[in-house]
């Protein structure tokens, strides 16, 4: 007998692998989206240079981190629905909260990486 949540589950495992293969695929999209070519739209930052790019990756991270919250808060709600009985689609919660797993994983692991650069620019001698 193979447990709940393993890749072996059968129709389960299927639809987590699909399930996380979309995400990588989202993710690769925002990816794209963040490293396309700003509009000169942006004002005055855009002359600025050093100071410019570390507002950009403040708004970067910021995005990245707003979008981790929101889909924790949409997996949250679609399982509280779900408890009440307003969604009935259980597919679509569990969905849901593999999305909102497989984008805090993907947060947690780069701030591993700014941690660990942090860390390697910190031991760098002068």
């Amino acid at each position: 007998m193979s447990g709940v949540g393993g890749i072996g589950g059968g129709n389960a495992g299927v639809h987590q692998i699909i399930a996380l293969r979309q995400q990588i695929i989202d993710r690769s999209q925002v990816l794209q989206e963040i490293h396309a070519p700003q509009p000169a739209t942006q004002g005055p930052h855009a002359t600025q240079g050093s100071e410019s790019a570390g507002e950009g990756f403040a708004q970067t991270l910021k995005g990245a981190l707003d979008g981790v919250n929101s889909a924790q808060s949409k997996a949250a709600e679609l399982g509280e629905a779900y408890q009440r009985g307003e969604v009935t689609d259980v597919a679509k919660v569990m969905l849901a909260r593999q999305e909102a797993g497989v984008a805090f994983e993907a947060t947690l692991q780069v701030r591993n990486k700014l941690l660990s650069a942090y860390q390697d620019i910190m031991r760098m001698g002068v």
